[in-house]
């Protein structure tokens, strides 16, 4: 059981802010969560339904919480927080990995860790590049303007999972507006139904599998025809993880090289350095996840009473992370709404923290830093096409990115 001895301060009591809310800067934290940042390690904070929960706003809180054995991360429990109606409907799913505890949880990740150690990452390095060159190519001859999350950002993260898990990549047009249903549908019934042709696509996709003699190239094979044969997994099992690998595998590090991308070109002092010094490229990264934590809102709930900072969460209340806020604890980080490539910034929790931290964060990294690093090199003019303020980014309610990016060279 997880001792929270460090942290001190009472959560005092003052009006429930509103969340999720909308950025209106992309790279900083919604204004309105201003009173989110006053020092308090806890918060009270209403949902859409008007239902109370808790924040987690302090970076030492946030890192004790999310590794305590005590909150948990099955949905379909009814104190789960909900941050949106059109998850409701989802309540009542068993989601792999993200949202069983362990045991379970471990007996999942076990069987997928051998594919995204860094040392797995590092021997991918040399294809990542590939797929980044080509991409660039591509763009370069068809020459300026661009758009360049359909023409880049996107396209670099949906192939290299499509390699990586043995999915048709000439089937992305289809998952990834499936994906974007899924993680942004207007409605309950969006949701549900992308869901829904999401599993039966792959579910279809495993089948074929294991008609093969063969697991052929691919985690999905690998996991077919020796584990699902096996009986150590399920389809129905299988089904749910290859649906969290490929949709997390693109959705978050498409909208990281696109947000970064942005970000760097609103700071041309920053760019202008990482340019001057390439060798700042995976300090840059980590400073970018850090200040954008696109993945905000992390959910938990209580099984137990669990004292922090002087105030208890009853056990069946709803916890959540906001990663923006924690990500820019004035005790951690100084000057945290400043990009600074020269701070500290690995022990950030923007792939989240504890037994659910992101699995696939050492892909994600290699990823992002070729892509960026590639980018700026080849496109030494890059520049935005549009204003700045005319650019749209995605609401609160889901990961934080571009909607799209228009650019020039």
């Amino acid at each position: 059981m997880t001792e929270l001895t460090d942290i001190t301060g009472p959560a005092a009591p003052a009006a429930p802010v509103a969340f999720p809310q909308d950025r209106t800067c992309p790279y900083h934290p919604p204004t309105g969560y201003a009173p989110l940042r006053d020092g308090r390690p806890l918060s009270r904070v209403t949902l859409y339904d008007g239902r109370e929960v808790w924040v987690v706003t302090s970076h030492t809180a946030a890192r004790a919480l999310l590794a305590d054995p005590r909150l948990s991360t099955d949905r379909r429990h009814p104190g789960f927080p909900v941050p949106t109606a059109r998850f409701e409907t989802a309540r009542d799913r068993k989601v792999a990995l993200l949202g069983v505890d362990d045991p379970e949880h471990h007996r999942q990740r076990r069987l997928l860790i051998p594919s995204f150690t860094v040392k797995r990452a590092a021997a991918l390095r040399p294809w990542i590049q590939r797929i980044v060159d080509g991409l660039l190519d591509a763009m370069i001859a068809q020459g300026p303007p661009a758009e360049l999350v359909s023409a880049f950002a996107l396209p670099v993260p949906s192939m290299v999972i499509c390699d990586l898990l043995g999915v048709p990549y000439a089937d992305h047009e289809f998952f990834e507006e499936q994906s974007r249903r899924l993680l942004r549908g207007p409605t309950a019934d969006d949701t549900e139904a992308a869901r829904i042709r999401l599993e039966e696509y792959l579910g279809g996709l495993i089948d074929a599998k294991a008609e093969q003699a063969g697991p052929g190239d691919g985690i999905l094979g690998e996991l077919v025809h020796q584990r699902l044969r096996t009986g150590e997994l399920e389809r129905s099992e299988l089904v749910s993880l290859a649906l969290i690998l490929l949709v997390a595998g693109h959705e978050t590090t498409a909208n990281m090289i696109s947000l970064g991308t942005y970000t760097l070109l609103r700071h041309p002092g920053r760019l202008a350095e990482l340019r001057a010094d390439p060798a700042l490229l995976p300090a840059a990264v980590e400073e970018l996840m850090r200040m954008l934590s696109i993945a905000e809102g992390l959910q938990r709930v209580a099984l137990e009473d669990i004292d922090v900072a002087g105030t208890t969460i009853r056990a069946g209340e709803g916890v959540l992370f906001s990663t923006s806020v924690i990500n820019r604890d004035t005790s951690v980080y100084e000057d945290p709404d400043t990009l600074d490539f020269h701070r500290p910034a690995r022990h950030h929790v923007a792939f989240g923290f504890g037994i659910h931290q992101c699995l696939g964060q050492n892909l994600a990294r290699a990823e992002l830093e070729i892509a960026l690093g590639s980018l700026f090199a080849r496109l030494p003019g890059l520049r935005l096409a549009v204003p700045a303020e005319e650019i749209p980014c995605k609401p609160g309610d889901t990961i934080q990115g571009m909607l799209e990016l228009p650019v020039t060279w």
